[in-house]
């Protein structure tokens, strides 16, 4: 049974994942299923895609946030709310070809302004170079 909800709220759900994984070594099926069963919940299946996707381009998507953050950051000293969002729009950006840059970034922010503590502006700034540069 497909479950339709609207494509924020799917990414908002993939984000929640993606940072549950960041806190767990389970495989990230593993963690969708507790997560089902726990909150009884029924994940999207775009929110599904985004989060098995996320984990397999994770590396990938890791070089680009490092390559792209200032001088004396790493990936070690961003919140993992903010890895979890700049991940899931990053991998938005770079393998979904229907969805605009502009879109993935502004969803980001949205999630950031919902979930981080001022933490929108570091967030838009990233992933806006990583637009511009790509």
């Amino acid at each position: 049974m497909e479950n339709k909800i609207s494509r924020f709220k799917a990414r908002e759900q993939g984000f929640l994942l993606i940072f549950e994984k960041l806190f767990h070594p389970e495989p990230i099926e593993e963690i969708i299923e507790n997560a089902s069963e726990s909150r009884e919940l029924e994940f999207d299946d775009y929110a599904v895609k985004l989060v098995n996707n996320v984990e397999k381009e994770k590396d990938a998507i890791d070089a680009l946030i490092s390559a792209h953050l200032k001088k004396g950051w790493t990936i070690k000293r961003i919140s993992k709310t903010s890895l979890a969002i700049m991940r899931l729009a990053l991998y938005e950006m770079k393998y979904e070809d229907n969805i605009p840059d502009s879109v993935a970034i502004n969803e980001a922010v949205e999630l950031a302004k919902k979930y981080s503590v001022d933490e929108s502006g570091f967030i838009n700034g990233v992933l806006g170079a990583i637009s511009r540069d790509e």
